[in-house]
């Protein structure tokens, strides 16, 4: 897969990683394994690549983003994250134009933390009336009257105010496209694939992970094989009527 060249561009890319353990001589130690799935132009799943890491940082995310760019890679419009350390800057580095986008259900699950579990269900829903708002005037009337209403949660309500302008950026595109830069659940589904495989315990090496791993992702692959992702014409629509994504489009339609 490492020397697999690549689409020139890639409409969205979502990161996510998983955690699993590998059994060094005598001592088990857990790594991340970092997966790169990518939405070519045509509307097809592609997965760019898998990443095994001790530590996150900067400088290994950027060589990885170098990587894909020596891998055919030109643009990327959107990359859909969890707060991964190092990430944001390490794609502007490589792809200056990216947008980079935190993954909304990571900022719930983080806030759910601090509210207790009877109060979920109403407090996901007063988010959900910021997130999913029909215009960003709305979202941010919305937002107003969320920090009001659950002032109680000062650490709950700090989580979405530090991240309030990852929420503010969808209201940039249309809504189909805010559904898809949304959420990295495109990504995750395919690492709950993995974890199907990988729960049985530690491997021996990184060689026999990365070959389960190829497997897996062959049969998902297969799977996904004549189908486009949902909605993609709509999203094609979208992106082209976007001022400033238009021409970087248009360059890869021909």
């Amino acid at each position: 897969m490492a020397v697999r060249p690549l689409s020139p561009c890639y409409a969205f890319l979502f990161v996510d990683c998983m955690f699993t353990t590998i059994r060094n001589q005598y001592e088990t130690k857990k790594y991340a394994v970092y997966t790169i799935l990518g939405y070519t132009m045509e509307g097809k799943k592609d997965i760019l690549g898998l990443w095994l890491n001790e530590t996150e940082s900067k400088h290994k995310w950027m060589q990885i983003f170098d990587e894909i760019k020596s891998r055919g890679v030109e643009d990327v419009f959107f990359l859909s994250m969890d707060g991964v350390s190092g990430l944001e800057e390490g794609a502007r580095a490589i792809f200056p134009d990216i947008i980079v986008q935190r993954c909304v259900v990571h900022l719930i699950r983080n806030s759910i933390k601090y509210v207790p579990s009877k109060e979920y269900k109403p407090f996901t829903a007063a988010l959900k009336k910021v997130y999913g708002a029909p215009s960003l005037k709305a979202c941010r009337s919305a937002f107003e009257a969320f920090q009001t209403q659950w002032s109680t949660y000062p650490g709950a309500v700090d989580v979405w105010v530090r991240n309030f302008n990852h929420v503010e950026q969808l209201f940039d595109y249309g809504s189909t496209i805010r559904k898809v830069m949304y959420t990295t659940n495109a990504v995750e589904s395919i690492h709950s694939s993995f974890r199907k495989v990988t729960k049985k315990g530690a491997f021996p090496n990184e060689n026999a992970l990365f070959k389960l791993l190829y497997l897996r992702i062959q049969e998902l692959e297969n799977k996904w094989e004549g189908g486009f992702v949902k909605n993609w014409s709509m999203v094609m629509n979208q992106l082209l009527v976007h001022e400033d994504l238009k021409d970087r489009v248009l360059k890869y339609l021909e």
